[in-house]
């Protein structure tokens, strides 16, 4: 339920129904914005009877939200949220944030070799993966804590944030402390205790949709890190599993505009998981940003053909320019900006 109060209450009102609530044994969240204050009640796990509070002073409404996820819902929050990173990378609110890098990190060479050129083509966060679920035990699983550091090195090169994912809870706490934000993977969307752990972490949250996830588990998965304390959380769509091997996964378009009309939270796209193949990768990144996606995270390498880990779904740094360009003229026509460009002139 949703408490929305007058817009001349006091906080002394406001203090009250906040009160009231935990009278209940429930939990009141104030979310202020938006030319209103409302209070939100979570830890029900039934529908609360809206009768103690429309008598209260300074309340307006109690408004019933009909969703199983509520901190993520937009009947909770209708405004955008925003990520900004260190950088001044803003994810959400309408610019388009541009993700790339290698899906290992193999040498502090190559990844540097990455930044650059990730760089210069007008994206503004570099991926790597440090820790790799590979589907073989036999196949390279990462440089860990070492990959870590020269992500970060590289980064601070070229003035890009950085992202990387986590394995676990221990891990979680370590990548935290080298990038600016933690990846979820794939198949750690139901680590239920991971997600919790990520609540306190202290740094935004990219988390995938799993492969047979359905949009309301999507949602529901990162209603666990807001619960735990963490609104920075940002959804990516990268692929549900379909049956026609041609692709490696399908990358669910549609999920884009209808995750962003349920939830506040950015929505970004992956085309390199979403199809596992390099010459699906630009048509895809198109598209998703026509759908209204908030950014891309897209696998890029200076070398794909050496590659240690998926460099059949990694551009060469050439294609990934012409990704960058590519998705900047679809983001113009439809009245919106990359995000680098919108903090460079701002």
């Amino acid at each position: 339920m949703l408490i929305v109060m007058k817009s001349d209450a006091t906080s002394a009102q406001v203090d009250e129904v906040c009160r009231q609530i935990e009278l209940l044994g429930l939990r009141p969240v104030p979310i202020p914005g938006g030319g209103r204050t409302a209070i939100g009640i979570t830890g029900n796990d039934r529908a609360v009877d809206p009768g103690p509070f429309v008598g209260l002073e300074g309340v307006r409404d109690a408004i019933p939200v009909s969703a199983p996820y509520k901190l993520v819902s937009r009947e909770w929050r209708p405004n955008d949220t925003v990520v900004t990173l260190p950088n001044g990378t803003r994810i959400g609110g309408g610019a388009v944030c541009v993700m790339g890098g290698p899906c290992s990190i193999e040498s502090d060479a190559q990844i540097h070799a990455a930044a650059a050129f990730v760089a210069e083509a007008g994206a503004t966060v570099l991926r790597g993966g440090a820790f790799k679920p590979r589907t073989s035990p036999y196949a390279f699983q990462g440089l860990g804590e070492e990959g870590l550091r020269m992500l970060r090195e590289a980064g601070r090169a070229h003035d890009l944030a950085t992202v990387s994912e986590a394995m676990d809870i221990a891990g979680a706490e370590l990548v935290a402390e080298y990038v600016d934000i933690v990846q979820v993977g794939a198949r750690n969307m139901h680590s239920f205790g991971l997600l919790r752990a990520l609540g306190s972490i202290g740094k935004p949250i990219l988390l995938k949709r799993g492969p047979a996830s359905t949009i309301e588990e999507w949602l529901l998965a990162a209603e666990y890190i807001l619960d735990a304390g963490n609104s920075e959380v940002i959804l990516c769509e990268r692929g549900i599993r379909g049956f026609d091997p041609a692709t490696r996964n399908v990358l669910d378009l549609a999920a884009i505009p209808v995750a962003k009309s349920l939830t506040h939270l950015p929505v970004i796209a992956d085309p390199s998981h979403g199809t596992g193949r390099r010459d699906a990768i630009l048509p895809m990144s198109r598209a998703a940003v026509a759908a209204g996606a908030d950014g891309l995270i897209i696998e890029a390498h200076p070398h794909p053909d050496q590659a240690r880990s998926d460099g059949k779904q990694s551009l060469y740094p050439a294609q990934f320019h012409q990704a960058v360009l590519e998705v900047r003229q679809v983001a113009r026509a439809l009245g919106r900006d990359l995000a680098g460009e919108a903090v460079n002139a701002g």
